[in-house]
């Protein structure tokens, strides 16, 4: 061998190498599982999603700066921000990726993961994305046909060429991304935007109607899909006949779904990103009919569908615009699962979501966002900072801690619980220890109830006696399950303080008046607390 070829060998090794390094170095975003547990991973690391989504017409340069604004001033790690299908294919198979490439160079300039969020076949039910000369094709690109045979402003999942256009689309956008984003930059893709149909609980054209009659596909018809929607016995193999009165909803989500995560599993196929898709959400209590909310979408009773249409989806994540404390935290019960990782990527921006946050993160969340934190909509508060400070109060504290928060919470030591609309006091059993949590604020030695049930308390548990505590507009004491014989217990120390490079700094020891009458005191503010507790 000469010396030449020797080099040119040794050259290509050393490339070949110094690839594998760098992938290693900087490996994609996935979630995995251990133990029961999800975790969300970047750069190789557990990583919790601080975030906050911008407005639906906010994805556009000449908006951006107040986007970064808000982002900066709630302390988010994460911006969610749609991309236009409309915008970035203007003519087809011709494509711009003009506004890809300025969200990714502003995010790198502002330290700031992205998950872009691709509004094509479906934003909240409807086409409104697909580009014009989509539009303008309405036969080679139906809408949905209502019962009675009228027009529903939502396009049907039955069609063929309408998928092959979004499948074109979207894996160009992968494409893309997977050159132009070697940084990983976007940490995940949220495919369509609560998908679904309103005003009509599925497709009835003649085509849909064909569909409908024919047999049920034998993926639904196992019997752990079967049980999971409960469906004791199946007579029959139309969908009329196993399902009843639901075969109208479970038919259109299974084509929604399996629409969907066409798109997905070909977009992963380029460049493997986690990808989920939201649900609007239905009353997760009194099980209503789908003529109450947008039918076949991923909504609690028909996440059996979604998981068998379309397994190539990471996670459905719940948005949460539901009023009472009841209902909300239902949602998160219903989408932690051990198939499915807890994930809100939307929450109305009042003062009363903030405390959800620490039930995502305890219920081994991967991450929160408000919508519309830039104000670039008729229905933001007036003062859009204003609607920010619960969040950012939250996010200003955790954010130097999340890296660590989330590895926690991976490793199931994480509790928490927050105020109801009752105000009444909970409890959080942590093995040797019951913290009792009182919401409110302590006032000339007693508590006085919020206006607004805001409060929350988040542990973790690091020892059979030691604790790290945050939270907000609440007071916390602890009782000793293990070996209690009646004796006196007390706090050892308890340390306030924060964060930085994943160590905890001490900036007070608080004793006294600040934890002798039944404290510590947790303020609007939130505070991070190290507490150890010891049985005298």
């Amino acid at each position: 061998m000469t010396k030449k070829i020797t080099l040119s060998v040794f050259f290509v090794l050393y490339i070949i190498g110094n690839a594998f390094s760098q992938q290693a170095l900087n490996p994609i975003p996935q979630i995995v599982q251990k133990n029961g547990k999800h975790a969300l991973l970047v750069d190789g690391k557990p990583y919790f999603i601080l975030g906050g989504q911008a407005h639906n017409s906010s994805g556009w340069p000449v908006m951006l700066p107040g986007v970064w604004s808000a982002v900066n001033e709630m302390h988010a790690n994460t911006l969610e921000i749609p991309i236009y299908w409309e915008q970035i294919e203007p003519e087809p198979g011709k494509f711009n990726f003009s506004i890809v490439d300025t969200l990714l160079l502003q995010a790198r300039q502002h330290h700031t993961r992205l998950v872009l969020i691709w509004f094509a076949t479906w934003k909240n039910g409807s086409n409104h994305y697909m580009p014009e000369w989509m539009k303008r094709d309405a036969a080679k690109y139906p809408n949905v046909t209502g019962r009675k045979g009228q027009a529903i402003d939502s396009p049907s999942p039955l069609y063929q060429a309408t998928l092959s256009a979004d499948i074109n689309a979207f894996t160009a956008v992968m494409a893309h991304l997977k050159q132009a984003d070697q940084q990983h930059t976007v940490i995940m893709m949220q495919v369509e935007n609560e998908p679904g149909t309103w005003d009509s609980v599925r497709d009835f054209s003649a085509t849909a109607q064909k569909l409908f009659e024919g047999a049920v596909p034998q993926a639904l018809l196992q019997p752990e899909v079967l049980k999971a929607l409960n469906v004791t016995t199946a007579n029959g193999n139309t969908w009329q006949s196993i399902f009843g009165d639901r075969a109208d909803e479970y038919f259109h989500a299974w084509h929604v779904a399996n629409y969907i995560g066409q798109v997905v599993a070909a977009g992963k196929k380029v460049y493997p990103l986690p990808m989920y898709v939201n649900a609007a959400l239905r009353d997760p209590l009194t099980n209503p009919s789908a003529t109450n909310y947008e039918s076949g979408g991923p909504t609690d009773n028909v996440i059996p569908i979604w998981k068998t249409a379309a397994p190539a989806i990471d996670l459905l994540a719940p948005d949460i615009y539901l009023n009472g404390s009841e209902k909300e935290l239902k949602v998160i019960e219903l989408y932690n699962r051990p198939d499915n990782v807890l994930f809100v990527p939307e929450a109305g921006l009042v003062s009363t979501n903030a405390k959800y946050l620490y039930s995502v993160i305890a219920n081994n969340g991967i991450g929160f966002s408000p919508f519309g934190i830039d104000g670039n909509d008729v229905n933001s508060p007036q003062n859009i900072k204003e609607g920010l400070i619960p969040f950012s109060r939250e996010y200003k504290l955790l954010a130097p801690m999340i890296r660590q928060l989330a590895k926690w919470d991976y490793d199931g030591m994480i509790s928490s619980v927050v105020e109801h609309d009752d105000h009444e006091q909970q409890t959080i059993d942590l093995g040797s220890w019951q913290a009792i949590v009182k919401f409110g604020e302590r006032k000339a030695g007693a508590i006085h109830p919020n206006k607004e049930p805001l409060g929350g308390l988040m542990i973790v548990r690091l020892g059979d006696d030691e604790f790290l505590l945050v939270g907000t507009l609440c007071n916390v004491t602890f009782c000793p399950l293990k070996n209690n014989t009646g004796r006196a217990w007390q706090y050892l120390k308890v340390e306030e303080g924060k964060y930085d490079k994943d160590k905890f700094k001490m900036s007070r020891i608080l004793n006294g008046d600040e934890t002798d009458w039944g404290g510590p005191q947790f303020e609007s503010d939130p505070v991070l607390l190290h507490a150890t507790l010891v049985v005298r």
